[in-house]
Order: C-alpha cells, then structure tokens, then sequence
C-alpha cells in the first residue's frame, strides 16, 4: 500500500523517494510567499530546499499566504501532510522524486489581519509573490490601473485591504509603527521588469490614499527584479496516479516539473538574504537581458507552438513538438525573427539557448498540455509576443511569421478548431474575444483593432496586411496548409 505522506513516514520514505536532507525542526521562518502554486513550489521553494540540506540558511523557511478564500482547499490539503510537497523531476529518460520540507506554515487564506500581522513579525525579512502575470492590475499599457474596482476598494479602506498590495502595505505601515525595518518585496512572476512592475504596483495603491506613505515605501523598501523558469504544468490525477503506482506515496498535491531550472536575481536585499548563490541563483548587476531572452525565446516560442497545436487538436505539448510543422514553424520563427531581436546576453549564446528549450519543450514526461500554453493570451501576447514584433517593425527586419503568430492567436480566439471540436473558454476575457474573432473571420481589421492589445499596429500597412493575409487563408485553408506554405512546402 502507498504511504501517504507526512512528516511521521520521512525516515520511511519508498527507496525511490529522497527525504529532505535536514531536520525540519532547526528551520525558522524568514520568508512569507503569496500563490503557494506548483511554479512557487517548483522553485522558489526547491532552492530553499537545497540550501537547508546543505546546512545554510535554516532561518529563511516559508511560510504560505493566499488573499483568496478559494485557496483554503489548498492549505488544507498541505496542511494534512506537514507543508510538505513531493517533487518528482522528469527528463526524457529518468524521473526522480524527492519530498521538500522548506514550508514550515501557512496563514489562513484571505484572513486579513491574520496575514498582516504575520508580515509585521520581526522574522519575516522576504515578502515574495508569485501571482500569476495577470495580478498586477495593469492596463493595455502595461502600467498600474489605478481605477481597477479592487484597487479603489482597497484605496477606501485601506485598514481593511482583500489585495494582494493591500495587505503588503498594511504589514508595511505594521512595521514601520512598531520601528522594524521594511521587508524586501521578492517578485517571482514571469514579467518584464518584475520588481520595478510591483513597486509600481505597490506606491501606486499607497497614493490613492496616503501619498506620503507612498513616498516612503518608495524610498525605503526594495523590490529586486528577478528571471524565473521552469516549465511545471498543472497537478491532475495522471500525476497523483504516476506518484502512487510508480514511487509508491500519496501526495495530494504533487509537483512534477522538468529537471532544468533557472533564477536570475539582482542582489538587493537590506534585511540579508538566504545564500541562494550557493543552490545555484545566479546574481547579477542586471535582470534585463536575461529576461528578455527567457520572455521572447522561450515564453514567446510556447506561443507560437500553442495555438497551431490547439487548432489541430493537439494535447500535449510534447505531441506539438513531435509534429514536423509545429516544430518546423517554432524553429523558423525563432531563427528569423524572434532571436534576431534578442540583444546579447553575458556568457550565452542565444542560439544554443534556443536548442535547449526545443529539447526542453519535447520532454514527453512533463504532461504540459497545449491548452495551459494557450492560457491568457489577452495577457500573454502584449508580454512575450508584441514587444519582439514592434522592435522587428522598426528595424525594418521580417516580420511575416510573427504576423502569422497572431493571426493564429485570433483564429484560436473563434472558440472552434479545425476539426470543428469547441475550444472552451481559455482566457479571462474569453467572451469578448471570441465576439471580435468571429467577426474578424469576415474582417480580419476587427482583431488589430483591439487597441487594449495591439495599441497602433493596425496602422503598419505590411504587418496588418500580412495579419489578415493569413488570417483568411486559415478560416479558408486550415492551419495544416498555411504552415506548410510558410515552411515553403
């Protein structure tokens, strides 16, 4: 029978599963994290893992908060298992689990003034996030809307907050009445500029309300900018059944992952900081070119292989990558068009980098599906995709497959495939979309027009007429020939 995991069966663990290498009991909190998801568990709190077993930094442990009541279930289920989580590492040819022990609590979710109060405790020095790239209450510009109905709610009553960047600065203002030092503000989500997007975040509610509290937090409180990777899809039941059968233990969240990972951060830190150099983070002067690279190599490469895959009906990505033209479009785009707008980054290569993530995208282990890469577009698109096609446009470099990109995006939008399978709703504006894709099926402009995400491409006559030249071609000739011909089959 499966053991079910729990701090009693750590030093009974199945031969196949690592224990953490420490005693539980020497680690002290250090760090509260926001979205205690499968990416945060997969990373951040795997590198805190790694530290603790080589006997560093035990006073930096994790302590779990979430502002959304939905995110009790969560609590409960780790709850019942010590904090602890299965993490099993998949390559092509070998998968390896190990149990992390680096969360020690977990505030209960969307209690207030139970989250505050734990930010205000003089151990706590990280604040961290991982939010997802949508909690950052941006506009189509990219920047804080300060007119967001949560925004204005929390800006009204900001001793009573149900934000994210409320409570942080409840636990701020907490602080500073009781003469502790400001917490360092860790932004873990996979967006440009990721500090500087959450100061931004942060100042911009504080002045709705306190504009000299926002000028403090701006001056006293530091917000490093950080790269993050590793691709880590969903838990399902074809997870908890792989953990169960072929390792033997329960989990009722388990993490699978790839075995690669990576953490680019800036070193600023005024209360100190776990030695995560000594786990493998790698600290530099500046995030920019690295994140740049993983935004419009990678995040824009899962762009482009997601919507011809889920308009042929492919599930996974692995199946994607194993499809002569997906992979075929991914590879020409990348050459053409996108690592040509990539400036250089220190001690890499842009193109053994771009080999890497084709193989990391082709690792039938993993189970990430293409339906979690077509996720958010209304989102994902304005980040990974458009900056890269803007900086093509005036350079004056080709932008025919980029154009192609978003043509697919649009006819995924329609909510129907290829096959005439329905797509089910995919994006937090999902209705709103699929109104102006099906419109656009008759007039492609009615897409471009979307200023929230395209702004003023519209107005580029050879980007736009590429747009609604693929665009027709693929309500009228499927996605399987429009690839072929731009591969130049």
């Amino acid at each position: 029978m499966p053991m079910h995991l729990s701090d009693a069966v750590l030093s009974s663990l199945p031969a196949a599963v690592a224990a953490p290498g420490y005693d539980r009991s020497t680690l002290s909190p250090g760090i509260l994290h926001f979205g205690v998801g499968n990416f945060h568990r997969a990373h951040q709190a795997e590198y805190l893992d790694r530290l603790f077993a080589m006997g560093e930094g035990r006073d930096w442990a994790l302590v779990g908060a979430g502002v959304f009541e939905g995110e009790a279930r969560a609590r409960s289920i780790l709850a019942a298992q010590d904090w602890l989580t299965t993490l099993v590492e998949q390559e092509a040819d070998s998968s390896r689990a190990k149990v992390l022990g680096s969360m020690v609590d977990f505030v209960e979710p969307a209690n207030a003034p139970a989250i505050i109060a734990r930010m205000a405790a003089p151990d706590i020095r990280i604040v961290s996030l991982t939010i997802t790239e949508g909690g950052y209450f941006l506009d189509e510009n990219d920047r804080f809307d300060p007119a967001h109905p949560a925004i204005r709610a929390d800006a009204a009553l900001p001793e009573a907050p149900k934000t994210v960047f409320g409570m942080i600065l409840a636990g701020l203002r907490a602080r500073r009445a009781a003469g502790l030092a400001p917490f360092t503000i860790m932004c873990c989500d996979n967006i440009p500029h990721n500090g500087r997007v959450t100061k931004n975040a942060l100042t911009g509610l504080a002045e709705l309300s306190d504009p000299d509290f926002a000028a403090w937090v701006a001056e006293n409180v530091a917000f490093p900018n950080s790269m993050v990777d590793r691709i880590t899809p969903a838990t399902t039941d074809r997870e908890r059944a792989i953990l169960r059968d072929e390792f033997g233990l329960e989990d009722g969240w388990p993490v699978f992952c790839e075995g690669f990972t990576q953490w680019v951060m800036e070193d600023n830190f005024p209360l100190g900081r776990p030695p995560l150099e000594k786990a493998g983070v790698q600290f530099v002067p500046d995030v920019a070119p690295y994140e740049l690279m993983k935004l419009r190599i990678l995040n824009g490469g899962h762009a482009a292989i997601a919507y011809p895959a889920g308009l042929m009906d492919i599930h996974f990505v692995h199946e994607g990558m194993a499809h002569p033209l997906v992979r075929g479009f991914l590879r020409k785009l990348e050459e053409t068009e996108i690592i040509p707008n990539v400036p250089p980054v220190p001690d890499t290569s842009l193109e053994d980098y771009f080999d890497l993530i084709e193989r990391r995208f082709s690792n039938p282990k993993i189970g990430d599906t293409i339906r979690r890469l077509c996720l958010d577009g209304s989102n994902r698109q304005p980040k990974f995709i458009l900056p890269t096609l803007r900086d093509a446009l005036a350079a004056g470099r080709g932008h025919e497959g980029l154009a192609l990109e978003c043509a697919l995006w649009a006819r995924y939008c329609a909510g129907v495939t290829d096959s005439g399978a329905e797509i089910a709703p995919n994006d937090p504006a999902w209705d709103r979309l699929t109104a102006v894709a099906q419109a656009a099926k008759a007039r492609p402009m009615a897409w471009l027009e979307q200023k929230a995400v395209y702004g003023d491409l519209a107005a580029h006559e050879g980007f736009a007429g590429a747009f609604c030249r693929h665009l027709d071609a693929l309500w009228s000739e499927g996605t399987e020939k429009v690839l072929t011909r731009y591969l130049g089959g």
